[in-house]
């Protein structure tokens, strides 16, 4: 049986493919149009699952939706006739879109693809809640789901046993963490739905000053983890602004303006939202654990991308273990809705054997290097090929003489984070390098931490943690013995000062409260990636390097061969090496971006 799961139409369109209940591919449609968290019918995304399994849209027995679009549709309406006459802008805006595309997605679904089989629509937090257990290693668990908003659903938690989910508790909109989080993304200058990983980012060199006021006037947190907001704070139930002028007067003055200069209050700000958001996370997971009793817990829900509240959660909630779904907001929901089809509603068995089946969340479109060579050709672009020996042994030794390597491997990643298909790499042990990255190749904001790559095996010798972290999820913080001894003016540097101070020996991923994102990479999963690792630690004694993803701001992780290229060269990046195929930068000749060069996956 072969089920096609959709989402789109809010942010992070994606299409997945389960063929009898195997996750065989998946892919956000921004990576082949090239429009940051695009949020359309994801026409490319749909294309790729079934040309990369040589399937017809005749082919498909299932196409599994992630919401129903008819009861997020009563909540806008419910929404605007409870704040009418307010938000009739934010209507007259919304409702176009409703009435012409929103409302006959079952119609565009069949129009579109030219598909006359079956349409189902689980629930938005059904799609999250089959997304965070069916992939994961566990037989029974409890989950958690929290986000901006669904249909009316903002949080849920169950339980999921075998091959079926029971969800047992809600929260409804307009109570939510998520847009709670995005509220302060706003108000701190940032992009909602996009820069929350900025204020998550910012938060170390803050103090958290607003904690009590945000407690006080704007969340009535109770002991479950189940809250009210003070909605007269607030402008997004029907507004085109997340926040108001009562909130304005609760922090001081108006939003910070976007891209203007970061001062001391954006980083108490975010301090304060991260930890009141951690404290919410807390106490919902001792509550899901008092009323599930169970052993595991299950994330997912934009707020599970969250991966220094997910630290805690490991380390301080009662689970004895958890698992995240590695593309844990929307994106994530058309795997979700696809397994849903086929556990939940068709009713197969599930069985699992201890590890996970998202398959390193490796899922998307992969080169050879018969198609990398092709592209190199017929472009006239200098190159050299390698062995796959010298591939490796040569990319270590530019790793280790501080040189930034666009690393263009197999298959794309799946979600939000590089995990080793589409990366960017350094040498982490350079003090240099956190600020050379994030503004001569990423072109982004200095105070970004970046995540270390480690091996799973050695991943205790740097960090406290003691078990894997293959999707850069969970944060942890950088063992005592491998922090720098500060001196005592050192210490009392205030703000965004703390910035520059090497805090380790692996200083350009070590964050300035001494946290790092990890990732843990294993020979069964991460293949030539794990062989590079490894021979960077013969040579260096180092057994981890710096991550990041493989894009400047703005723009969506590369996706083809043409991709990779035009970042490079838009870059101060050193080298790029795709599959067996080495480019330095001084050997390129002038760039200009080839508009007209060929786009793979483009529709017939």
């Amino acid at each position: 049986m072969n089920i096609l799961g959709i989402s789109c139409f809010y942010h992070d369109s994606a299409a997945c493919l389960v063929q009898d209940g195997k996750i065989s591919a998946a892919a956000q449609e921004e990576r082949f149009t090239r429009k940051k968290h695009d949020f359309g019918f994801p026409y490319h995304a749909i294309h790729f699952c079934l040309d990369f399994k040589k399937l017809s849209i005749e082919d498909i027995d299932i196409i599994s939706f992630y919401d129903k679009p008819f009861l997020k549709f009563e909540r806008i309406l419910e929404t605007y006739l409870a704040y009418a006459p307010r938000g009739l802008k934010s209507y007259l805006m919304a409702m176009p879109l409703w009435i012409k595309q929103k409302l006959w997605i079952p119609d565009m679904i069949r129009n579109e693809l030219n598909y006359d089989n079956r349409i189902i629509f689980p629930e938005h937090h059904e799609s999250h809640a089959a997304a965070a257990f069916f992939p994961s290693p566990f037989q029974k668990a409890a989950f958690l789901t929290m986000d901006g908003v669904g249909e009316w659903t903002t949080t849920s938690y169950g339980i999921g046993v075998d091959n079926h989910l029971d969800i047992l508790a809600e929260l409804h909109f307009p109570h939510s963490l998520g847009l709670l989080y995005s509220a302060f993304t706003y108000y701190t200058g940032f992009k909602v739905n996009s820069g929350e990983y900025k204020v998550m980012g910012l938060a170390p060199y803050g103090e958290p000053l607003y904690v009590q006021t945000i407690l006080d006037h704007l969340v009535d947190l109770k002991q479950d983890g189940s809250f009210k907001l003070n909605m007269s704070c607030f402008n997004y139930a029907a507004g085109l602004t997340m926040t108001n002028k009562k909130f304005d007067a609760l922090f001081g003055g108006p939003p910070r303006k976007p891209e203007s200069k970061l001062t001391q209050k954006e980083m108490d700000l975010a301090r304060s939202i991260q930890d009141v958001t951690e404290e919410i996370m807390l106490r919902a997971a001792r509550h899901v654990h008092q009323e599930t009793q169970q052993k595991y817990l299950c994330l997912a829900g934009g707020v599970a991308l969250n991966c220094v509240g997910n630290g805690r959660l490991l380390r301080e909630s009662p689970f004895a273990d958890i698992w995240i779904q590695p593309a844990a907001g929307d994106a994530g929901g058309a795997i979700g809705a696809a397994l849903f089809a086929w556990y939940q509603v068709e009713g197969h068995p599930r069985k699992t054997n201890g590890e996970d089946a998202q398959s390193a969340s490796l899922l998307g479109p992969e080169f050879d290097d018969d198609s990398i060579r092709l592209f190199l050709d017929e472009n006239a672009i200098p190159y050299k090929k390698l062995t796959d020996a010298e591939v490796i042994d040569v990319t270590a030794q530019l790793l280790t003489e501080e040189n930034v390597i666009g690393w263009f491997q197999g298959r794309m990643e799946f979600g939000p984070r590089a995990l080793g298909g589409r990366s960017i790499i350094g040498d982490a042990r350079s003090p240099h390098m956190q600020s050379r990255m994030n503004l001569k190749i990423k072109y982004r904001e200095s105070f970004r931490p970046f995540a270390p790559t480690v091996l799973q095996e050695r991943v205790s010798d740097y960090f406290d943690i003691d078990r894997e972290s293959p999707y850069m999820l969970l944060v942890a913080s950088v063992k005592k013995e491998k922090r720098r001894h500060m001196s005592e003016q050192e210490q009392l540097l205030w703000g965004i000062d703390k910035l520059n101070v090497v805090r380790s020996e692996v200083p350009a991923i070590t964050h300035v409260d001494y946290s790092a994102r990890i990732q843990t990479v294993s020979e069964r999963n991460n293949g030539r990636y794990y062989q590079l690792l490894k021979k960077f630690a013969a040579k260096t004694g180092c057994p981890l390097i710096i991550n990041t993803s493989f894009n400047v701001r703005g723009e969506p992780i590369v996706c083809t061969p043409q991709d990779a290229y035009n970042c490079f060269m838009r870059t101060e990046m050193d080298f790029l090496v795709m599959g067996n195929y080495i480019l330095d930068k001084k050997n390129q000749p002038h760039f200009a971006d080839k508009s007209n060069w060929k786009v793979q996956y483009e529709l017939d």
